[in-house]
């Protein structure tokens, strides 16, 4: 079992998830957790330390399915792939994610300190993607034109507008996904042994 702090997080990212960002109250936060509100002011402050936490909660769960799901023997770019494509499968799991993670993006837009908490955990994103990229350049499987961190920064982009999109139901899974291998390999360049 969670504790109370795993516990409070989970529940914010679940309400999030279903109804966004505004209007979430800290006591909904609390009947949802099974917990009191004095614990939730108790371990984040206020609701701006709650949903700070929140993104970090999303940010460091999406790291840990990844991790869990990639073949470390795997080349760069097999791993770069499977890196964008993991934010993209059918899982409650990865729906919850995305969905807080678009609802605390949009809040970000009028709340400068969750801004510069999303800044930071893109750049880690970006960063990740652009260390692949060039590891595959490296191993001549990857010729991006712009660079390595122009083409993380615009495969990044796309996961989170695909996401959105396959959420709401304006693109299936397997489009999105689609999508997506056809972005990398643009990016990237065609890998040596491909001939699509």
């Amino acid at each position: 079992m969670p504790d109370r702090g795993t516990q409070i997080l989970q529940a914010a990212a679940r309400l999030i998830a279903r109804r966004g960002v505004r209007g979430l109250r800290v006591e909904e936060v609390a009947a949802e957790a099974g917990v009191s509100t004095a614990l939730i002011y108790y371990h984040f402050k206020d609701r701006s330390g709650l949903l700070r936490r929140t993104l970090e909660f999303i940010n460091k769960r999406a790291v840990r399915y990844t991790d869990a799901a990639l073949d470390p023997s795997a080349d760069p770019r097999t791993q770069l792939t499977d890196m964008l494509l993991l934010e993209l499968q059918d899982t409650p799991e990865v729906r919850e994610n995305s969905a807080a993670w678009g609802e605390l993006r949009a809040t970000a837009v009028f709340d400068p300190d969750l801004r510069e908490d999303l800044a930071a955990a893109t750049g880690a994103w970006v960063d990740d993607l652009s260390h692949l990229i060039r590891q595959a350049q490296k191993v001549g499987l990857a010729t991006p034109e712009a660079g390595p961190e122009a083409a993380a920064e615009r495969l990044t982009a796309l996961v989170e507008g695909l996401s959105e999109r396959w959420l709401t139901g304006l693109v299936p899974l397997e489009r999105a996904r689609e999508l997506l291998r056809d972005a990398i390999a643009l990016e990237l360049g065609q890998p040596p042994h491909s001939h699509a």
